[in-house]
């Protein structure tokens, strides 16, 4: 506990001292404690942890906390308050911790399950639920038994995030009330879902049946929290991968740091408000901040160039998103995002590139990619030019509209800003923590002005073909002579 802050050791240690004396009642000599009924309560519960330690490093364990709560709240419905933070304390000891310092997190966490189920318990019980599960032959009284037991629940929520809101304004100086509000509505739901299985467990250890038909009920239960855990860790994963592919480009294109994830942000914004489903929502959400993962491929000397791109430069550059696409190429679950990473540069007059697609021959999430990256190129501040206002850039999209970008989604763009605003504040789309925020480079004169865009062949400068222009058919290319216009004049997009 070396490396933990004064204000959070002695928060742990004034936790771990109220956990302590919610214990001491379980030892008076002739206390109501059904000791067999918590040793296997307490067996279970540290089976659970168990199984949890014994996943991959990173791998599931059967709820976020790392302990079935079925079990936590069928003891806290059986048992009074001081065995029931035994229940709690004993399996949570044996419990994985991530991170460190490993100690002050196994020890805290143990305190805070057993305050919690001693809180939860002792609601029960002044609500009468005791009484409700029947037992000696007695039936359990539904629907009484789910008030005091949904009020457990909530006992069992409102302790657990306001030890959650004292331990990180300790550790980390925030606000109590600020942690409280943002995990309560995430517990809560969840806590009184687990209080029913709860209650199920309860009931039916007090039947004829006993024991063992409530472990038959759990065993299942169990399994499915085991799978939702995997879901939400492959999630996590696909997150981690995108976010080592994203800084993999912040740090070779210092010049655009940051800009992926803002684009993220925005084609999101355009999805929303054009009424897309969730799940293609965060496809968009991928297809923006990886949108320039082919940059990759293109030489350093050109991404961090100060002057203007000579004609082979430009051509060099405009191989990154076929070189973006065989990156991603074997990653599924990306699926549309594929194509946004390829087509993003293709105009709707069909002058863009790499294939010179027009019209709805353009993928849509590329033509959501497009008007995102061209409004976060224009407003933000480059090595080589000011940042324009957002009504500025804007102006400009709705300039090109019909000839470069969708009007559909430029308008959905517009919409969604003149309701929300726009702030680059809140651009950490694919981290699970905030990230410290980039410094953004002095700008070093405005943006100097670029010839004609030179055609190209089907072959790179060297002569080789990316395997991303082999894989896709080939189309007859329309590109202009004439100098790029508006939000396109940004070579480094």
């Amino acid at each position: 506990m070396s490396g933990t802050p004064a204000a959070a050791r002695a928060c742990i240690l004034a936790a771990v001292l109220c956990a302590i004396w919610c214990t001491l009642p379980a030892y008076v000599p002739g206390a109501p404690v059904p000791w067999g009924t918590a040793a296997l309560l307490a067996a279970l519960g540290a089976g659970c942890e168990a199984a949890g330690r014994r996943s991959p490093s990173g791998g599931p364990g059967p709820v976020a906390a790392g302990a079935f709560l079925p079990i936590l709240l069928a003891a806290a419905f059986l048992l009074p308050p001081a065995a029931a933070a035994l229940v709690a304390a004993s399996g949570s000891l044996a419990g994985r911790v991530e991170r460190p310092p490993y100690a002050a997190r196994r020890i805290w966490r143990a305190a805070q399950l057993a305050l919690t189920c001693a809180a939860a318990s002792w609601v029960h019980a002044a609500l009468g639920g005791p009484a409700t599960l029947g037992g000696g032959g007695a039936a359990p009284d539904f629907p009484r038994a789910l008030l005091p037991a949904c009020a457990a629940a909530v006992a069992f929520s409102l302790v657990l995030t306001a030890l959650d809101g004292l331990v990180l304004a300790a550790a980390e100086r925030r606000p109590v009330h600020r942690s409280v509000y943002a995990l309560l509505p995430l517990a809560l739901g969840p806590h009184l879902v687990h209080a029913l299985a709860g209650l199920m467990t309860a009931v039916l250890w007090r039947s004829p049946y006993g024991p063992l038909s409530a472990l038959l009920v759990l065993l299942p239960m169990y399994l499915s929290c085991w799978v939702f855990a995997q879901y939400h860790r492959e999630q996590a994963a696909h997150r981690a991968t995108i976010r080592a592919l994203v800084h993999a480009v912040d740090i070779k294109d210092t010049y655009t740091r940051g800009h992926s994830e803002r684009v993220g942000r925005a084609s999101v914004l355009i999805a929303r408000e054009l009424g897309m489903d969730e799940r293609r929502v965060e496809g968009l959400r991928f297809a923006g901040i990886l949108h320039d993962i082919g940059k990759l491929g293109v030489p350093t000397r050109v991404l961090r160039k100060d002057g203007p791109l000579t004609p082979e430069e430009r051509r060099v550059m405009e191989l990154h998103p076929e070189y973006g696409h065989e990156i991603v190429r074997g990653i599924g679950f990306l699926d549309e995002a594929r194509d946004a990473i390829l087509h993003h540069h293709e105009r709707l007059d069909g002058s863009g590139y790499p294939y010179g697609l027009s019209g709805s021959r353009i993928p849509e999430f590329a033509r959501v990619v497009a008007v995102a990256d061209a409004f976060d190129a224009m407003t933000s501040t480059r090595s080589y030019r000011r940042a324009r206002p957002v009504p500025a850039a804007l102006a400009e999209l709705k300039r090109c509209a019909g000839s470069q970008f969708d009007p559909r989604m430029v308008g959905a763009l517009d919409r969604v800003l003149s309701r929300h605003g726009w702030s680059e504040a809140d651009t950490a789309v694919t981290a699970d923590e905030p990230r410290e925020p980039y410094a953004l480079p002095e700008p070093r004169g405005p943006l100097e002005p670029q010839g004609p865009r030179e055609p190209h062949g089907p072959r790179g400068p060297q002569g080789a073909m990316p395997a991303a222009r082999r894989d896709a058919p080939p189309v007859p290319r329309a590109r202009s002579a004439a100098p790029l216009s508006g939000p396109s004049r940004d070579r480094r997009r």
